[in-house]
């Protein structure tokens, strides 16, 4: 997929008066030879200004870099009916002696039953594997459910299909943020209710090394508490951890606290959400249906709209 986007220093004045500048400004954009003018009408529909009276670009260019979701260059609603897709895998790998989170087991495989002892069983030439895993709940992309955080919270046998197949996705593209924390601000440009939020920091890339839990990205108090109001129905990263982990969060938990107690699923230690177009994939995660059991390892994965080059 090749995305553009339009990067200019930019003039709007208003028909009654008034007028706004940006320098630097970076906005999605449908294709490589768009015009100024279109630009021009995207900004407006991005920003949501009324009686503009005219756009003036005094820098502008157009750059090969990654579409964050602006409104206006594309609609929300997820895969209409006869729209081509592709399946796009965002679970990692889960093997024997994977480490997930440090001091959490790492998964252990032993055989019940090996192919040389079935030979003995079964028909000449017809052979089986019966294996036995040893799997903490938290252990590659995984999956939270409030009895994960509240002792009567619902638990894995009581999630709801239609809570975590084919969700519509918003995916926040973060990977060039400066700071650690993600802020409510980051939601205001789009409509994110009922929709599975997924936020792409690209920490992935450190999952299994020692970087992996050092000064990681995680969602700020103010943004969930945002999203929590706005109604959304599942929140995932490609994170250690949707919360601050670091010795100056004293181990508080607020995105686990209010998400849980609200019946937001939690899916954390995504990857591969870079290959995510920002609006219009839709996403399923799918935990394993466990009585008395809070979390879960998912085959998380998204439906991604094919579009055109």
């Amino acid at each position: 997929m090749n995305d553009y986007r339009a990067v200019f220093d930019v003039r709007v004045s208003f028909v009654n008066g008034g007028g706004l500048s940006a320098d630097g400004f970076r906005l999605d954009i449908p294709g490589q030879h768009v015009s100024q003018e279109e630009v021009a009408r995207l900004l407006v529909q991005h920003l949501g200004l009324a009686l503009v009276g005219e756009v003036r670009f005094d820098r502008f260019e157009i750059v090969a870099e990654q579409h964050k979701g602006s409104r206006g260059m594309s609609e929300s609603s997820p895969l209409p009916g006869g729209t081509d897709y592709r399946l796009v895998d965002l679970g990692h790998t889960i093997r024997e002696g994977l480490v997930t989170l440090p001091g959490v087991p790492s998964p252990v495989i032993t055989p019940h039953l090996s192919r040389e002892d079935s030979a003995q069983r079964y028909a000449p030439g017809t052979t089986f594997a019966m294996d036995v895993i040893s799997l903490p709940g938290n252990t590659g992309t995984y999956f939270d459910t409030p009895f994960h955080r509240y002792e009567d919270g619902s638990d894995l046998s009581s999630v709801e299909l239609d809570s975590v197949v084919d969700l519509p996705a918003e995916v926040f593209h973060l990977a060039d943020a400066t700071a650690r924390g993600i802020p409510a601000s980051v939601f205001y440009d789009r409509d994110v209710r009922g929709k599975a939020v997924l936020l792409h920091t690209g920490w992935d890339r450190y999952f299994g090394t020692p970087a992996y839990q050092e000064r990681a990205p995680f969602l700020r108090e103010d943004g969930v508490d945002y999203l929590a109001s706005q109604g959304v129905r599942l929140v995932g990263i490609d994170s250690i951890n949707i919360d601050d982990t670091s010795a100056e969060a004293h181990g508080e938990r607020p995105a686990h606290t209010v998400f849980l107690a609200a019946g937001i699923h939690i899916v954390e230690h995504l990857t591969g959400l870079a290959a995510l177009p920002a609006t219009g994939a839709s996403f399923t995660a799918v935990p394993l249906k466990i009585e008395r059991f809070g979390t879960s390892p998912v085959r998380a994965f998204a439906k991604a709209p094919v579009t055109g080059v």
